[in-house]
């Protein structure tokens, strides 16, 4: 399979940032992904101890689509978020007390339905991601299978309501989700081993640009084909770095996968 594009999320619920090439470390997370999360109340998130927590404790598109109507983009070397909204641009950084209160009266002003609380932004320590699963480590989208729920359903899809990390191209529709407990190798190294599908929710509906909830994704998905599944899930079990254009080589695995919860 061909990489097609390289998407990060370095805020959760915030809008991708396209990577031309990116280093995946072994046992880790897809670079710079889910970094931040943004809490809509207490969550009982502990930074020096995470845990994973659920989604629905943080601002999320599922329920929160006016999220989809920011543009954002995270600076990795002075640690400031940018926010777009309305023509005019909110920097505020992260690493600091005030340009987190910032954030926090950003999100307030911009949403003060939808809050539950204090909206505070969190930070993801080593070894730690805000992914809706456990085992999210690296994201993988078969940009096959959704021209073909597109064509089922006579309406765009576009592929980033799916979040992923890697879109990929030159792969028959929906074989990705056949290759659990299979191996993807790149040219530097890097090897990927097959974990899980991806089960979808209602994130999905949400125009990832426009912000209108005006698709129903999961239900498609299960009249069409049986399941809610798009998508699969990664670990890196061999570092190495990834870029657009190269292909994805599938070889069997050398050990089982092992299973997250989502």
């Amino acid at each position: 399979m061909r990489v097609a594009s390289l998407y990060r999320y370095p805020v959760k619920g915030l809008s991708p940032e396209r990577l031309s090439r990116a280093e995946l470390p072994t046992g880790g997370y897809f670079p710079g992904d889910r970094l931040f999360a943004i809490e809509n109340g207490p969550s009982g998130f502990d930074p020096a101890e995470p845990v994973h927590q659920p989604k629905i404790k943080y601002l999320m598109l599922m329920r929160n689509e006016s999220l989809a109507r920011l543009r954002t983009r995270y600076d990795d070397g002075s640690g400031d978020l940018v926010i777009g909204h309305d023509g005019r641009e909110t920097r505020a950084a992260t690493g600091t007390a005030t340009g987190r209160e910032q954030l926090s009266a950003f999100f307030k002003a911009f949403m003060p339905e939808e809050l539950r609380g204090e909206p505070r932004l969190l930070a993801a320590l080593e070894g730690y991601r805000f992914t809706d699963s456990r085992s999210g480590f690296v994201s993988i989208i078969n940009l096959a299978s959704v021209a073909d729920l597109e064509a089922r359903l006579g309406v765009p899809v576009d592929p980033l309501r799916f979040r992923g990390n890697v879109m990929v191209e030159d792969l028959p529709a929906w074989a990705e989700l056949d290759l659990v407990d299979r191996e993807l190798v790149a040219p530097s190294g890097l090897r990927l081993q097959v974990i899980k599908r991806i089960e979808r929710c209602a994130a999905t509906n949400v125009d990832p640009v426009t912000g209108a909830r005006d698709l129903q994704i999961p239900k498609a998905l299960m009249k069409g084909y049986g399941h809610v599944d798009c998508g699969i899930y990664c670990r890196i079990i061999s570092g190495g770095t990834l870029g657009e254009g190269e292909r994805l080589r599938l070889v069997e695995a050398s050990e089982p996968a092992a299973l997250g919860v989502a």
